[in-house]
């Protein structure tokens, strides 16, 4: 198949776009700055602009992953605005482009796999959480809701569309624990706050092999939580780390100090949800690292 990846430079869709290439597909990646990404993705990848620009050479598959970080900075009401623009705009542009391509006489792409966030339920405390959870009502949920509908547009020309929520997405040199390793090595790593928010994570490994799932399975559309079977909370976290690298966990941060230092953003790292990916084992998926003790075991060796 063709193809089209945003995101493909990223943490996530590096690893992806090395799987795609490794199973014999095409990949059209979007990128503002094709050159400098060119060294970190696959020999042969087609490099442009704008999604628009691949008009001429239409996809047969999209994955979304494209989004401004969104613990870069504090959330004014500047940057609340620069989080949902990085996501709903490149994803409206998607949907243009299925549109061009219907109404040039074309098909549209058969299939896109859409990133959403586990910020999409909002807090729910201690509830087990699967894809008919409803909501809390919080800027997370309502960032991660924009962008799910505006991906679902693409239905209307007859683009099957997945929703993939995803938890904390766990490999070496990059995503969460880059920023959670410095500290636990030097055995100053704890708890955020009281500890009992639930953490949904997924090896990223598992992660790639879930978005192919999607692309590859005709029946499967809707939303699907993108996190591993065994959620744990905040300070199960911790200790579980601390304990892999040999080192304390007794240095708790007080949530008076990450609200203080964040703001608005600290509820990032204080609430969560214990989600569950019930539609993605239904239809038959299979996790090889369903537990925070083997995926670190297998990351940090």
């Amino acid at each position: 198949m063709r193809v089209l990846i945003t995101g493909g430079s990223g943490f996530v869709g590096q690893r992806l776009c090395q799987s795609l290439a490794e199973a014999g597909h095409r990949l059209l990646v979007v990128s503002r700055d094709p050159e400098a990404v060119r060294g970190r993705l696959p020999r042969g990848a087609d490099i442009r602009r704008s999604v628009l620009d691949f008009v001429d050479t239409p996809p047969d598959a999209i994955v979304n992953l494209a989004g401004e970080s969104i613990a870069a900075r504090r959330w004014s009401d500047e940057q609340k605005e620069r989080l949902i623009d990085s996501r709903v705009n490149i994803t409206r542009d998607l949907v243009m482009l299925c549109e061009q391509l219907r109404s040039a006489g074309g098909r549209a792409p058969r299939v896109m796999v859409s990133a959403s966030a586990m910020g999409f339920y909002g807090d729910q405390g201690s509830l087990e959480v699967d894809e008919q959870t409803p909501p809390h009502d919080e800027f997370a949920h309502r960032l991660c809701k924009r962008w799910e509908d505006t991906a679902r547009e693409a239905a209307d020309f007859s683009t099957r569309v997945a929703i993939l929520r995803i938890g904390l997405v766990l490999e070496a040199g990059g995503g969460s624990l880059q920023k959670m390793l410095p500290p636990f090595k030097l055995g100053l790593g704890g708890r955020f706050g009281s500890g009992e928010q639930f953490m949904p994570w997924i090896h990223r490994e598992d992660l790639v092999r879930a978005i192919l799932f999607l692309l590859d399975n005709d029946e499967l559309e809707g939303p699907f939580n993108g996190s591993a079977p065994h959620p744990v909370t905040n300070a199960e976290f911790a200790r579980t780390l601390a304990k892999q690298l040999g080192r304390p966990a007794f240095f708790p941060v007080p949530a008076i100090v990450l609200e203080t230092a964040f703001g608005e953003m600290s509820r990032l790292l204080l609430t969560g949800a214990d989600m569950r990916p019930k539609r993605l084992q239904e239809a038959g998926f299979r996790f090889e690292y369903e537990t925070l003790e083997a995926a670190l075991a297998d990351i940090l060796g």
